[in-house]
């Protein structure tokens, strides 16, 4: 079973841990940070999307047209255009990236986000506009005939694109969510599905929900598991532990200057997946081989806000863990963008690639030995 590995495409230097330095669109630093994860062993960067966040198509246009393999994800709301017009602009990134392109669309779990955007659906209303704005962009990507449309959130008529995607039938659509509404829309139509980094056990039943949300959608086939983490690594296990809780102050120091207030409530969040992660840390600082959470608790569950902690062994044999669960894309972001991802790049993903490759080697010993 092949492995990806998924970063950052972060267009300034700023995080949990540290201020921006510049602009929040700087050039320079937005295309240094992609060069070094296409250099470093990453398959993909996730370009992703802020209600007041530079725009993660032109974004990843300017890096897809200065990058010759790094494959982009760029994230997208639909409350924020209309199916036509966005079918078109992600045919145009897959033709500028001469088909490195995947789509990864948000909901939106958090009404107050949300509607800074003018957006004031409810959350069932939003997951039904998702599915079918997915479906739309879907055809829209493989119609040559005219056609109209009649749907609950969206009509018109007598259209069709004359700019087709180079991947066939289409991109990859990404989708996340850890609510009933988010397996059954995912499940019905991502060939990602998109999880946070929860304990072994925990996820293994999202995994278990995805699989039986497509079946119940009657697909074949199941969608790719990705799971989201935020390693931590150092040359021995007790400098490790030492950066991790160094990181954690900073995290701290930051929250008390109020720098992340404003990307995501620090208490009492909406959504599933970050209540989830809160009820995580509530159970314990650490998980597993590496998992640790107060980063994700003192953040309010913020997105991909857990750690793994421990040397670049340790560290692979944690996502190894994961890949062993059925995960195919394993996604990684440091506190640190770009020293994290050549450090991530340069001592984790070689080992994990490797200790892949012997499983399937021996997997497919294995299937040879039984056929005969």
């Amino acid at each position: 079973m092949p492995v990806e590995f998924l970063g950052i495409a972060a267009t300034n230097n700023g995080s949990e841990v540290t201020p921006r330095s510049g602009a929040s669109f700087d050039k320079d630093y937005t295309l240094k940070l992609a060069r070094a994860h296409e250099d470093y062993g990453w398959d993909r960067v996730l370009f992703a999307y802020g209600s007041g966040s530079p725009d993660p198509s032109p974004a990843a246009a300017y890096v897809a047209a200065r990058t010759e393999t790094l494959q982009i994800l760029v994230a997208h709301r639909p409350n924020v255009s209309y199916p036509t017009f966005a079918a078109k602009t992600f045919a145009t990134l897959d033709r500028i990236s001469d088909g490195r392109l995947a789509v990864h669309f948000i909901t939106g779990g958090n009404d107050h986000e949300q509607g800074r955007e003018g957006d004031t659906l409810t959350k069932d209303e939003r997951y039904d506009r998702t599915r079918e704005y997915i479906r739309l962009v879907k055809k829209i990507w493989t119609t040559h005939e005219p056609f109209d449309h009649e749907g609950t959130h969206y009509r018109f008529h007598d259209f069709v694109s004359d700019t087709f995607p180079v991947q066939q039938p289409h991109p990859q659509v990404s989708f996340g969510g850890s609510s009933a509404a988010a397996y059954a829309a995912g499940g019905a139509e991502a060939d990602i599905y998109c999880l946070w980094g929860e304990p072994l056990a925990q996820t293994a039943e999202q995994i278990a929900s995805v699989k039986a949300a497509a079946q119940a959608a009657g697909r074949s086939e199941v969608p790719r598991i990705q799971v989201a983490f935020r390693p931590i690594i150092a040359p021995t296990e007790e400098l490790a532990w030492e950066k991790a809780h160094r990181t954690l102050e900073r995290i701290k120091a930051r929250k008390a200057g109020g720098a992340l207030s404003r990307r995501h409530p620090l208490t009492n969040p909406q959504n599933a997946g970050s209540q989830r992660l809160l009820a995580v840390a509530a159970e314990g600082e650490r998980h597993d081989r590496a998992l640790w959470t107060p980063t994700a608790a003192e953040t309010g569950g913020a997105g991909n806000s857990t750690a793994l902690v421990g040397t670049p062994e340790t560290v692979a044999q944690a996502l190894l863990d994961y890949y062993d669960l059925g995960v195919e894309i394993l996604s990684a972001r440091g506190y640190d963008l770009l020293d994290d991802a050549i450090d991530f790049g340069r001592h984790v993903i070689p080992i994990v690639r490797e200790e892949v490759a012997k499983r399937d080697a021996e997997r497919a010993a294995a299937g040879g030995r039984q056929a005969s």
